[in-house]
């Protein structure tokens, strides 16, 4: 036995597949576009490997690196640490255009003919000084007073080797001037303790801190104090100035023995600009448990902090500086916290995209629906109001053909069985303007000789 509304086979016929195509379509790809977007939100959930370029071994960037890897492999995030030839070699590893580098430390005053478009800085970690050591008769403070000298400015790849061609540019002193050796760390150490060369320039990028150490107590070598350090920085944008307080290395030994002037370049922390956010906050996380403590250069709180030099701060970091980690990823653990931020990428477009589009599929249906019946209503408006300008009896049979047609078409009109109230209602005025239309036609005939 059927249902009084038919069986289902007659109440599909009844449906406009052109109603429902033109409704759901639209909806279909609307839904079709938050998944596609979601899609792509899991597939760039944070990954579980960092690839951080450091420095060579022993210097103070490796030594860095390694914390930042004990820190963040706690996490559940593994790093890898890249060994290389020191700041200016970092930079340019990173700004390959395939770079498979994450992060890594760089120095200010590198960026110099290199496409940096595609990297961020976290933020400045640190200033590194630049420690110029050297073995002369007589004491200096200006690196003028090398000229004609051998001098160790680090080896190529080197922030080292970099900063000290720009430096000794600045002093009007080149090849042709003084005898530049391409020696960096150890090497540029012994030889300056042996006295095969006069000077060196060390550098934390490329120098261990027992090399720094065995300067300090090698006889014959001094350091050099800049006396000339405002004029540095305020030549090279990319400088600071600090102050090695006497006694501040050594104080059993009172080493330095005065005060000593310095200059070096602040080091950031410079990605990719694709680092995914939750890493980002890892790593600037890291940066302040390792570099916000007092250090010989620096007071406690002061690094890292959101300074832009060469880099454009990341937005993420711009965040991060601002309010913190992300809400997940600041009270779970990192790899709960990112299970949960992959659901919710699929859930949230669900609830905010696709929720309220399936929601509002039935109301377009039904106005669909009622537009396709009411249009009918302005035609017979339109018939009615020529019925009533009509004059000849071919002025009413042209009305009369429109009428049929208007009925064939109310016809063959598919709707839901919900609107089959509407559907008669319309049928029952398309006979009624028939009827009027028959009853005019009748008096006119009358009235007729």
């Amino acid at each position: 036995m059927t249902s009084p509304a038919g069986p289902p086979r007659s109440r599909l016929r009844a449906l406009s597949w052109r109603d429902i195509l033109t409704v759901g379509l639209p909806v279909a790809l609307v839904i079709g576009v938050a998944f596609a977007f979601a899609g792509r939100l899991v597939q760039t959930a944070p990954p579980g490997h960092i690839r951080m370029i450091s420095g060579s071994p022993g210097s103070s960037f490796r030594n860095l690196a390694e914390k930042y890897k004990k820190i963040i492999d706690g996490h559940g995030v593994k790093v890898e640490i890249v060994p290389s030839e020191g700041a200016l070699d970092n930079l340019r590893r990173l700004a390959e255009p395939r770079s498979s580098i994450d992060v890594g430390f760089v120095q200010g005053g590198l960026t110099e003919g290199v496409d940096i478009s595609h990297l961020v800085s976290l933020g400045t970690v640190f200033t590194q000084p630049l420690m110029v050591y050297y073995r002369l008769p007589q004491t200096t403070d200006r690196l003028t007073e090398l000229k004609g000298k051998r001098i160790a400015i680090g080896a190529e790849g080197s922030g080292t080797h970099a900063l000290a061609m720009k430096m000794l540019k600045a002093n009007d002193m080149d090849a042709r001037n003084a005898t530049l050796i391409s020696e960096h760390g150890e090497e540029a150490a012994r030889s300056l303790a042996a006295g095969k060369v006069d000077a060196a320039f060390l550098m934390g990028d490329s120098v261990t801190t027992e090399v720094m150490r065995g300067m300090r107590e090698a006889a014959g070598v001094r350091l050099l104090s800049f006396r000339q350090a405002d004029g540095y920085v305020r030549r090279l944008k990319f400088l600071s100035r600090m102050t090695l307080p006497e006694g501040a290395m050594d104080l059993g030994r009172d080493y330095p023995s005065e005060n000593v002037s310095l200059v070096g370049p602040a080091v950031e922390l410079v990605a990719q600009k694709k680092l995914h956010p939750a890493l980002s906050d890892l790593l600037i996380a890291a940066a302040r448990e390792i570099h916000s403590g007092p250090g010989m250069y620096r007071a406690a709180g002061e690094f890292p902090a959101p300074l832009e030099h060469e880099f454009p701060i990341s937005d993420d970091a711009e965040r991060y500086y601002k309010s913190g980690a992300q809400f997940l990823y600041k009270r779970l653990p990192f790899w709960l916290a990112s299970l949960v931020d992959r659901v919710l990428v699929v859930v949230l477009p669900l609830l905010v995209i696709v929720v309220p589009a399936t929601r509002a599929v039935p109301s377009l249906y039904r106005w669909r629906v009622r537009s396709r019946i009411y249009r009918w209503y302005g035609a017979l408006m339109a018939i009615e109001r020529d019925m009533m300008l009509a004059k000849t009896a071919d002025d009413r049979r042209a009305i009369a053909q429109r009428l049929d047609d208007i009925e064939h078409a109310v016809n063959e009109l598919k709707t839901p069985l919900s609107f089959a109230d509407q559907l008669y209602v319309l049928r029952d005025h398309v006979a009624m303007v028939r009827r009027r239309l028959d009853h005019e036609a009748t008096a006119t005939a009358t009235v007729a000789p």
